[in-house]
């Protein structure tokens, strides 16, 4: 997305028609393409205030409430007008058409508002991916990870880290230069090394947390496999609350992997139903076992079904977690039986399912562990956090080789870091981000 000196405008809230919509206008033009709109008098910054738009013609269009924010102090960094209008596609239709009249007054390209914010210095890199995810948020888990990010907090870490790089190589630097002098006291390179050794530390704890927010993110996966007919579909349909697969009494009805995504307690849970399990001659149904293995060996949690009748069989699937034994049809067991080696639960009645969830979540939380903010929330920041440990450690282990090449390490490893939030040299990243948000952001 180049970079404009154009204004541009987009509908910044949901699709119409609504009660009330926001139409944002940023750029230089942004105060007289408001003045086109309401006439010469225009808000005070900041101060909402109710005004009639009209078009060429001095027709009324709708009364709208106005909001001004002058550069430099508003989100893009420009000078900035939001609209909230009745939410009809009349009326949204008839301002864009006052606006598209107007000379270099452009509608916006995905995304662009966030850009603008970015090249002027009002978010950096890891803020505006964290308002990416933050629109995206569909669990309470997702929201407060995002929140973190688009907050600042955890491009202060990094930040933070970054000068500590800089402050260990300036004195790196000094005795390198004042080597011969009294201005430098020999302890100063054995606070230096023992200061990187610390951020080593906190670099490692900060990358364990990696997979925590992989999973708060993306979802845990969870994998339904059994036996033909113990349950799996039933059990899919009754944890999601709607009919998503479909239940015979016909062994085999389940031929593909089937999935559902669930909200447990502020995590996103996907929930895969798949194949039964057994020796097999149809060749469409040997194809959905073999689909329902590669499912459980990629999950982070198996749930392995019998029903009541069934004697606990070995699951021959190759996956990095204990699965969790379930015990189905508990409507038909008599009251005197005794279930020892699993989780009883009925699809049909919802008996065991609270336990089963809070079985689930137990998993979860081991998985993300206590802590569920300030974690690296992205690949790409895993990636050059890894590089960043990678130098440092390459720093501390040169013990004895010249300080020059020492510094040069601690040099390498701000720059990866400075890769994460946007200072070095992220050009070809920035089309791929912001194009993960919609028009109007």
């Amino acid at each position: 997305m180049p970079q404009s000196s154009d204004t541009i405008y987009a509908l910044s809230s949901g699709s119409l028609p609504a009660g009330v919509s926001v139409i944002r206008i940023s750029g230089p033009n942004a105060i007289e393409a408001l003045r086109g709109l309401i006439g010469d008098h225009v808000p005070a910054p900041r101060h909402s205030s109710l005004k009639t738009i009209r078009d060429r013609n001095s027709d009324v269009i709708d009364q709208a409430l106005v909001l001004l924010f002058p550069a430099p102090n508003s989100f893009t960094g420009e000078d900035c007008v939001e609209l909230q209008v009745h939410g009809s596609r009349a009326v949204v239709s008839a301002i864009f058409n006052l606006l598209d009249q107007r000379q270099g007054v452009r509608p916006a390209e995905a995304g662009e508002f966030s850009r603008r914010a970015f090249d002027n210095g009002k978010m950096d890199l890891v803020e505006v991916e964290g308002l990416a995810d933050l629109l995206q948020s569909e669990t309470e888990m997702q929201r407060r990870l995002a929140v973190e990010q688009s907050s600042g907090h955890l491009s202060g870490l990094y930040d933070g880290w970054a000068s500590q790089l800089t402050r260990c190589r300036a004195l790196i630097e000094a005795e390198l230069d004042f080597a011969d002098e009294d201005d430098v006291p020999d302890s100063v390179a054995a606070q230096v090394w023992a200061k990187v050794g610390e951020l080593e530390k906190d670099l490692s704890s900060h990358l364990a947390h990696g997979s925590g927010s992989e999973i708060i993110r993306d979802g845990f996966k969870v994998a339904l496999v059994g036996a033909p007919n113990v349950g799996k579909s039933s059990l899919m349909n009754a944890l999601s609350g709607r009919d998503v697969a479909i239940v015979t009494d016909v062994a085999g009805t389940t031929r593909d992997v089937l999935s559902v995504d669930l909200d447990l307690n502020g995590y996103l849970v996907t929930l895969f139903d798949t194949a039964g399990l057994r020796d097999a001659t149809d060749v469409v149904e040997r194809e959905g076992i073999r689909r329902a293995q590669m499912t459980a060996q990629s999950a982070d949690l198996v749930l392995h079904l019998r029903d009541i009748d069934s004697s606990p069989q070995q699951l021959d699937i190759q996956n990095n977690f204990e699965a969790i034994s379930l015990v189905t049809k508990a409507d038909l067991l008599p009251q005197s039986a005794n279930i020892e080696d699993g989780i009883l639960i009925s699809a049909k009645t919802g008996y065991g399912l609270e336990l089963l969830k809070a079985a689930i979540c137990d998993r979860i939380k081991q998985r993300v562990g206590a802590a569920t903010t300030l974690m690296p929330a992205r690949s790409r920041h895993k990636k050059r956090l890894e590089e960043t440990l990678e130098y440092v450690r390459e720093a501390l282990k040169s013990e004895g080789m010249e300080l020059a090449i020492r510094s040069e390490y601690l040099r390498l490893a701000a720059t990866s870091l400075g890769r994460i939030t946007g200072r070095v040299d992220v050009e070809d990243l920035l089309g791929v981000i912001f194009s993960e948000f919609c028009i109007g952001k």
